[in-house]
């Protein structure tokens, strides 16, 4: 599927591409509301559409991704709650295979993720997902999100990247395309962000459910 021969860099999403996406479907779109229900003495479903109209109303920005915004504009601990959850934070059961994979094929693995830098440490915190990396990077740290081309240019910067040797998996096809349009030589989709949840359909990008898939090629070299 991918020719392995010419990928010195795998770019990698981390939520639904390397951690299981369903502690975060089940802490923005339950837990959230719940919380914020209790807090301004309205219905669930009333809170849900609260939120919801405030999810879309920054979608595709770093707000979107900033708990520190969303404490501000929900007025919830965001980050204590994410504690209150550390337990459902789970890898993917083919992450590990695959990074160990990549080491052993010589690649670069570099983290590329838009979730808020504490975000980030908790999650390192509470899974092995740091030893399987050789690098990592927040949007946060650039001031723009993965949707945002600027984002791709601090990236390529910082790391001293060929982005036509680059590989990029994510499970949001917009942010595939953004990588795309950066000039990240290779872009590959993740069905199956969510465990608890139907596969997802890409239509411009390659996509797997299962990194297990690639590992044959990749260790013969592609």
């Amino acid at each position: 599927m991918l020719p392995w021969n010419q990928i010195d860099t795998v770019l990698l999403d981390m939520d639904g591409t390397l951690l299981d996406l369903h502690f975060d479907n089940h802490f923005w779109l339950q837990l959230v509301p719940q919380e914020l229900a209790k807090q301004r003495a309205i219905t669930v479903a009333q809170a849900s559409k609260l939120v919801e109209e405030q999810y879309a109303s920054v979608a595709g920005t770093l707000n979107w991704y900033c708990l520190d915004y969303w404490r501000d504009t929900l007025g919830l601990d965001i980050l204590a709650l994410h504690r209150d959850l550390v337990d459902r934070i789970q890898m993917r059961q083919d992450s590990m295979p695959f990074l160990q994979g990549l080491e052993q094929a010589g690649k670069l693995r570099i983290l590329v993720t838009n979730a808020h830098p504490d975000n980030l440490q908790l999650k390192l915190e509470h899974t092995e997902l740091r030893r399987g990396l050789d690098k990592l990077i927040s949007s946060h740290e650039t001031g723009y999100p993965k949707e945002h081309p600027e984002f791709w240019l601090a990236l390529f910067e910082r790391f001293q990247l060929e982005p036509a040797r680059c590989l990029f998996i994510d499970d949001s096809e917009p942010i595939l395309a953004a990588a795309r349009q950066a000039g990240v030589g290779f872009q590959l989709g993740i069905k199956n962000p969510d465990s608890k949840k139907p596969h997802k359909h890409f239509s411009d990008f390659p996509s797997i459910d299962d990194y297990h898939l690639l590992l044959d090629d990749l260790l013969a070299g592609g």
